[in-house]
């Protein structure tokens, strides 16, 4: 696992007219309630402007369908989910994991809105202590500076490829 964060962004004047969602879920709340605290901090101090919406749901395996609703019906210019999974005697934990993993990235691909997956597969509670309320590794810190940077990437995109409404391609 790398220990190197997303560089600190600076304030950004793009927040005004943004909206950067976050899905979180309730279980193991104590670890998913620190990452929602620090990425909201994180967003507040970089993006005071944009909105920041907060959705809550039971586990990790409901995420991904409401990142969905929030993606289709929100349009917001990126989302964030959050969640902790904590390893098993059984295969539970690699399953949930795997399928909120191809849900998320499909749901970016297909909606060409960012997705920033932080729905984490640990394997103790100590690991899920050091990646969620740890000084030297900070997901929920990570997830909202990686957000940042895919909203002001597609603000460049959207500069660089402007849509066309008329429905012909760009050369």
């Amino acid at each position: 696992m790398s220990r190197d964060f997303p560089d600190p962004v600076e304030p950004s004047s793009l927040g005004r007219g943004k909206t950067i969602a976050i899905v979180a879920s309730v279980y193991n709340s104590k670890y998913v309630d620190a990452m929602l605290d620090s990425a909201t901090a994180e967003l507040e101090k970089v993006m005071p402007d944009a909105k920041r919406p907060v959705f809550r749901v039971p586990g990790a395996y409901e995420v991904p369908v409401v990142v969905s609703y929030v993606a289709e019906h929100g349009q917001p210019d990126a989302i964030i989910a959050l969640g902790v999974v904590i390893q098993g005697a059984t295969a539970h934990a690699d399953l949930v994991g795997e399928s909120v993993t191809t849900a998320l990235q499909e749901i970016a691909c297909v909606s060409q809105i960012p997705v920033i997956h932080e729905v984490l597969l640990v394997e103790t509670e100590e690991q899920a202590k050091a990646r969620t309320m740890g000084a030297e590794i900070n997901r929920g810190t990570e997830a909202a500076r990686a957000a940042i940077n895919m909203v002001e990437l597609f603000h460049k995109l959207d500069t660089v490829y402007p849509s066309n409404s008329s429905g012909d391609s760009q050369s």
